[in-house]
């Protein structure tokens, strides 16, 4: 029986910007702290965030304002995500790969599961570059990306694309996202899933090898 791990992208293969504010402020030149929006890691800092996840602004709202400020720290217009995380992160992928993720991955493909990633802003917020040369990018069979398709999570077309693409029985699949309301968009086409809890990364994905037979 072939089976299927579909991956969101940010914050479940990469670590969260919320995770790497040294490595931000380092390559940015900025001082120790200067970053102090903490997202899932400490809501009670980050008002924003909280608007986010009662639904008043989209994800991409939320990660394009905090582009522009950090800009504006120092003094430059950013205008695209992918600047933002390209500046921050020296460009440097292995930088940001979970080594959970790594993990897993590498397990999933060494026992013939076949690997998607299922992204509302893989290149839109990475860049192309960075993506073709992020680790072990080249292990999956599958990735839609609503860069291009435009059809974001939680709609019910952007999973049904990614279980047709993978060429799995949705029941031999298993999704995971970090994001509440797509965890209810894939409930919402009876897709397995796990919400992937950002704080507990080594718990989710042990979760989703579970249910995988890995």
């Amino acid at each position: 029986m072939t089976k299927a791990l579909i991956l969101d992208f940010g914050g479940v293969v990469t670590r969260t910007l919320f995770e790497t504010h040294g490595v931000t402020e380092r390559a940015l030149g900025l001082a120790p702290g200067t970053l102090t929006w903490k997202g899932p890691f400490d809501p009670s800092t980050d008002p924003l965030w909280q608007r986010m996840q009662n639904r008043e602004i989209t994800e991409r709202d939320y990660w394009m304002e905090r582009t522009r400020e950090t800009g504006r720290l120092i003094g430059e217009d950013w205008t695209d995500m992918k600047t933002f995380v390209q500046r921050a992160r020296g460009a440097e992928p292995d930088l940001v790969l979970r080594p959970e993720a790594r993990e897993t991955i590498l397990a999933a493909k060494a026992a013939g599961v076949k690997l998607a990633i299922l992204s509302n802003e893989l290149d839109l917020f990475y860049g192309v570059d960075f993506r073709k040369r992020f680790p072990l990018i080249d292990l999956f069979d599958v990735i839609v990306d609503a860069t291009y398709t435009g059809i974001l999570k939680p709609d019910p077309r952007a999973y049904e694309q990614a279980i047709a693409e993978i060429q799995v029985a949705k029941e031999n699949c298993v999704f995971v996202d970090d994001q509440k309301k797509n965890i209810e968009g894939a409930d919402a086409v009876g897709l397995p899933n796990v919400h992937f809890d950002v704080t507990r990364p080594a718990e989710s994905y042990a979760e989703a090898r579970a249910m995988l037979g890995l």
